[in-house]
């Protein structure tokens, strides 16, 4: 077939209904129909020549043009596709480097093969053309609430037709108990949008604590209008969730405005999670409060907040343990996930047993060592005294504030506690220095003898060993592990040894050896604005 026998108007009229159809730019089309043009135009006229065609966007027109760029005489490589300056000249009265020397091919015939192969590439250029629309449409939709209708299911996967595209509901993102038949409408949350080699992939999710948050944004006005603000989010998709609110205005309750008018609001919530319980809970900046009302409905009797790790331990009366953990540890862990803490629950009466333990441990220590009777030990454990330093170096007013205690008392159990801490020190120091410890450690001002002893069985024995220590491994801390809390023990955590105080001794050891230059760690504070400022700007 020759192109020049074709219906040119006709060309350009099933440019625009494929558009129309697909969604697209008509000149796109145009493009594709340009493109495969000229690879039927090259299996005519050799594959190495540059043939271009270009269709005319009122008349459909297809012209064919042969194109040579004008290079360097020593930098011709193909020569039907390019020419040298002095070729140049023939066609050009001042050729230069890049020019282009362009002439008129006669149109091809398209036999069956070409014509096939100009198909796929229209097609192809379509289908391209077809997902970066897709993409574009749907990459700023991220994170909001789509309607659709099932299309198909494949594998437990369900298919949606979300309008100009398809989204995939996997398996894992569908609340339990959910089944669907091909046509039904169904509501996702768009969780992800990818660009992939099969076209831009649209993942939908109906357990995603953030379709919850939508879904209360649709029915609550004043969290659309941003009176009211969603904090946080906990699910057990099917099952139950908690979500904490606050509002910015005084006068409007956020868990009432969650709940609605006999519970309209929240029910609707309700209904579109097949029946999933929702606690709505007031958020607060103090977070023993906050995880106060996290917990309900149990009630909590005490909060003990270890904020280093990052961990908090509850007590509840003993009839309330049940209802604090929930059924398979469900409210504790989704009042965890809401606050973002490691939760501990235990009794009045385990909590009873443990200061109890920690009451007769501290008592034993105080007899061994200083010495004294029991009921001596005791007052000093009431009093708040947990360890030998605290005994050894306190001002002696605390002693004598004792009930009991007088100046000879008081200054006699000083005495016990220090000679007691130097014969240990010397004990420690010994055994460090049989294991090897060097004196360059042993000289490094921080560290005392129990702390040389504890490194050397780590096997940090010189000051080089001790520099090359990251903080952690020091001081200890907390690591997360597929969404997992995990414990980095250090070597000298059991000395209170925090980790802004294993930065500055590991600095320490470094400026001593020469690693470090001790100029730029003090560096003034008006260049640290300075810096501060050029990043912002």
């Amino acid at each position: 077939m020759a192109i020049t026998s074709a219906n040119q108007l006709e060309l350009l009229q099933t440019a625009e209904a494929v558009a129309r159809e697909k969604m697209i730019d008509p000149d796109l089309v145009i493009q594709a129909m340009e493109d495969s043009l000229a690879r039927a135009a090259k299996s005519r006229y050799g594959a190495e020549m540059d043939i271009r065609v270009k269709i005319d966007r009122k008349t459909g027109r297809a012209s064919f043009s042969r194109v040579r760029t004008v290079v360097e005489d020593d930098a011709v490589e193909n020569h039907h596709a390019q020419m040298t300056v002095k070729q140049a000249k023939s066609y050009l009265a001042d050729p230069q480097i890049g020019d282009e020397i362009v002439d008129e091919v006669p149109p091809v015939d398209l036999g069956r093969i070409a014509a096939q192969s100009a198909k796929q590439v229209i097609l192809q250029k379509v289908r391209e053309a077809e997902r970066d629309r897709q993409f574009e449409e749907f990459k700023d939709r991220k994170g909001t609430i789509i309607n659709g209708a099932v299309k198909r299911e494949e594998y437990g996967n369900v298919i949606v037709d979300i309008g100009r595209g398809e989204g995939i509901l996997r398996r894992n993102e569908k609340i339990g108990r959910e089944a669907y038949r091909i046509g039904d409408r169904i509501r996702c949350y768009i969780k992800d949008v990818r660009r992939e080699p099969r076209g831009p992939q649209v993942f939908l999710s109906r357990t995603d604590p953030q379709f919850m948050a939508e879904l209360f944004k649709m029915e609550v006005p004043e969290i659309y209008d941003g009176i009211i603000e969603i904090k946080a989010v906990a699910r057990d998709p099917g099952s139950r969730a908690k979500i904490a609110v606050i509002s910015y205005d005084n006068s409007i309750d956020p868990v009432g405005a969650c709940v609605g008018m006999r519970g309209s609001r929240v029910q609707a919530v309700v209904n579109e999670l097949q029946g999933e319980k929702i606690d709505i809970i007031p958020w607060n900046q103090d977070t023993a409060t906050f995880l106060v009302n996290a917990l309900q409905p149990a009630e909590v009797s005490k909060v003990v907040f270890d904020e280093e790790a990052g961990k908090i331990e509850v007590v509840v009366p003993d009839e309330q343990l049940s209802l604090a953990i929930g059924r398979r540890g469900q409210n504790v862990r989704l009042a965890s996930q809401l606050t973002g803490l490691d939760i501990d629950i235990m009794t009045e009466a385990e909590e009873s047993q443990r200061r109890q333990a920690e009451f007769a441990e501290r008592t034993k220590l105080f007899m061994d060592t200083l010495d004294v009777d029991e009921m001596m030990a005791q007052l000093l454990v009431s009093e708040g005294f947990t360890n030998l330093e605290e005994v050894a170096y306190v001002d002696i007013d605390e002693l004598l504030s004792i009930d009991g205690f007088d100046e000879d008392t008081a200054a006699e159990l000083q005495a016990r506690a220090r000679d007691y801490l130097e014969a240990a020190n010397a004990k420690a120091l010994e055994n460090a220095r049989a294991m090897g410890v060097e004196d360059s450690l042993v000289n490094f001002e921080g560290l005392t003898p129990q702390m040389l002893e504890a490194l050397a069985k780590d096997g940090i024995k010189t000051l080089e060993d001790f520099a090359t220590c990251a903080d952690w491994e020091l001081a200890g801390g907390w690591t997360t592990e597929n969404g997992q809390r995990k414990k980095d023990e250090g070597v000298l955590e059991k000395f209170d040894l925090s980790l802004e105080e294993a930065q500055t001794l590991i600095m320490t050891a470094r400026v001593m050896l020469g690693w470090v230059d001790p100029t730029e760690l003090e560096q003034p504070e008006e260049e640290v604005a300075d810096e501060d400022e050029e990043a912002e700007a």
